[in-house]
C-alpha cells in the first residue's frame, strides 16, 4: 500500500514533510513526528512504517535521516535492539508432542530477565573484539561507570542474555513445516547505559536552546563536535554487542535444545538485524544519518524479519528498496496498549485464550505482552506491501519471555 498520511506537504520555513505508511496512528504518534519534522536538520521527510506508536521524544516506527546531527533519544537506550533467526533442517513432525521441556532447557541455558551469566562460556570468542572499545569509552567517560552496578563484569555476564519487556526467544514453524528458531534482543544493562548517559549530555549541550526545540528528549549532538563524536563511536560498540549478543545467544539455544530433538543442522538462511540504530546511508542524492527507531533496512533483496505478539504470525520478509521509505519497513506489529492499560485491562485467562496451542509462560508476569496490546499484524503487513515481500510466515510453538 501507498502512504496512507502525509503531514507538513505543503509547509514552508524548513517544516519537513512526514509520510505515514498507515492510517492508524494516534495523536501523541503524531504530534512526535510533527515536533520532528520541524527540526532544521531533517533531510527530505520522514517516514513512519505501518507498526507507528508513541515513544520516548522520537516516535517508535520512525525513520529518521538528518543532515550533520544525531539525537540520542531518537536511537534510544535499547542501542542495537533486534532480531535474529535461522531455520533448522527439521520438519514439525519430528517436535515432541509435549514442548514443555524445550522452553525449560532454552530457559536454563539463557539467562532472562535481570539474570546474567555467572561464568563466560561460549561468549568469550566475542569478547576481545568488544573489549579495548569499551575500556577507550570508560576511560573517556568515567561517568558512565557510575550508572550501572559492576559495569566492567556486568557487560561481560551480560553477553548471551535474553532482557525483559518485549524480547523472546521462540520456536516457530514456517508455512513449509520447516522449524526455526528466532529471538528478539538488544544491549542489555550496557547500551541502557550508553544511552541515557548520551541523552542526558545532548540536554545539557543544549541548555542554551531549549527554546527552540519543540521537545526537549529531542536534544541532539552537531556533527564535528566532541559528544557527536564520543556517541557515534558509543553507539557503533553498543551495537556490535547487541549483534554478537544476539548471535551468541542463539548459539546457547541451539546448544540446549539439541539434546531434546533429532539429529539437525543449521541451515544458511539465518538473519541478524538491528532494529534501533543508526548508520550512514545514502538517500536523495546526500550521505545522511539515518535513524531507524523500530523499523529495520529493507534495500532491495535484503531478508529481514517481522515479529508479530507472541500469539500471532512472524515474517521473514525480503525488502523492496522502497525510496520514501528511506528502504526500510516495520520492524514488528507496534503496540497499541501500552503496558499499565494491558495489566489493568487483562486477565490470566485472558492470556491463556489467546496463546492457546503456544508452549510459554501465562502467568501474571507476562499480561503485558498479552497479544492483544499489539497492532493486528496482517494489518501492518498489509500496509508496507510495497515495502517488502513475504518470504516465509511463521507461527510460534514455543515462546521464552523475560
Amino acid at each position: 500500500m501507498p502512504v496512507k498520511i502525509e503531514l507538513n506537504k505543503n509547509a514552508k520555513n524548513g517544516v519537513k514533510p512526514v509520510k505515514i505508511f498507515t492510517s492508524d496512528v494516534g495523536n501523541l504518534a503524531l504530534t512526535q513526528l510533527k515536533n520532528l519534522s520541524q527540526l532544521p536538520f531533517i533531510h527530505s521527510h520522514i517516514a513512519a512504517m505501518p507498526d507507528v506508536h508513541a515513544g520516548i521524544g522520537a516516535t517508535v516506527g520512525s525513520v529518521i535521516p538528518t543532515d550533520k546531527a544525531i539525537i540520542p533519544a531518537a536511537v534510544g537506550v535499547d542501542i542495537g535492539c533486534g532480531m535474529n533467526a535461522v531455520r533448522l533442517s527439521l520438519k514439525a513432525f519430528q517436535l515432541p508432542t509435549n514442548l514443555k521441556q524445550i522452553r525449560l532447557a532454552i530457559e536454563r541455558a539463557v539467562p532472562v530477565g535481570a539474570s546474567a551469566h555467572k561464568m563466560v562460556s561460549v561468549r568469550a570468542k566475542n569478547l576481545p573484539k568488544l573489549q579495548q572499545g569499551i575500556d577507550r569509552l570508560f576511560d573517556k567517560h568515567p561517568q558512565l561507570l557510575k550508572m550501572m552496578k559492576k559495569p566492567r563484569q556486568t557487560w561481560v555476564q551480560q553477553m548471551g542474555t535474553l532482557g525483559s519487556g518485549n524480547h523472546f526467544i521462540e520456536l516457530c514453524i514456517d508455512e513449509n513445516q520447516d522449524v526455526w528458531i528466532m529471538l528478539h534482543s538488544g544491549s542489555r544493562g550496557i547500551g541502557n547505559a550508553i544511552g541515557r548517559y548520551f541523552i542526558s549530555k545532548a540536554k545539557k549541550d543544549m541548555q542554551g536552546h531549549m527554546h527552540n526545540l519543540p521537545d526537549r528528549d529531542l536534544s541532539y549532538f552537531s556533527e564535528g563536535c566532541t559528544n557527536f563524536n564520543s556517541y557515534m563511536d558509543a553507539v557503533k560498540w553498543a551495537q556490535n554487542y547487541a549483534f554478537f549478543n544476539r548471535q551468541e545467544m542463539m548459539e546457547l539455544v541451539v546448544r540446549a535444545i539439541k539434546p531434546l530433538l533429532p539429529p539437525f543442522q543449521l541451515t544458511k538462511e539465518a538473519i541478524n538485524c538491528h532494529h534501533n540504530y543508526v548508520q550512514k546511508e545514502r538517500h536523495y542524492g546526500k550521505n545522511v544519518y539515518v535513524t531507524r527507531k523500530g523499523a529495520i533496512s529493507a534495500q532491495q533483496g535484503e531478508l529481514g524479519i517481522i515479529p508479530g505478539s507472541m500469539g500471532t504470525n512472524s515474517y521473514i520478509v525480503s525488502g523492496k528498496g522502497k525510496a520514501e521509505s528511506f528502504c526500510s519497513c516495520a520492524h514488528g506489529a507496534g503496540r497499541n496498549m501500552t503496558r499499565t492499560a494491558a495489566r489493568k485491562r487483562f486477565r490470566r485467562t485472558d492470556m491463556e485464550e489467546q496463546t492457546k496451542g503456544i508452549e510459554c509462560r501465562k502467568d501474571s508476569g507476562v499480561i503485558d505482552e498479552i497479544p492483544a496490546a499489539y497492532k493486528d499484524i496482517n494489518v501492518v503487513m498489509e500496509n508496507q506491501s510495497d515495502l517488502i515481500d513475504i518470504v516465509h510466515q511463521l507461527r510460534q510453538v514455543v515462546c521464552v519471555k523475560g
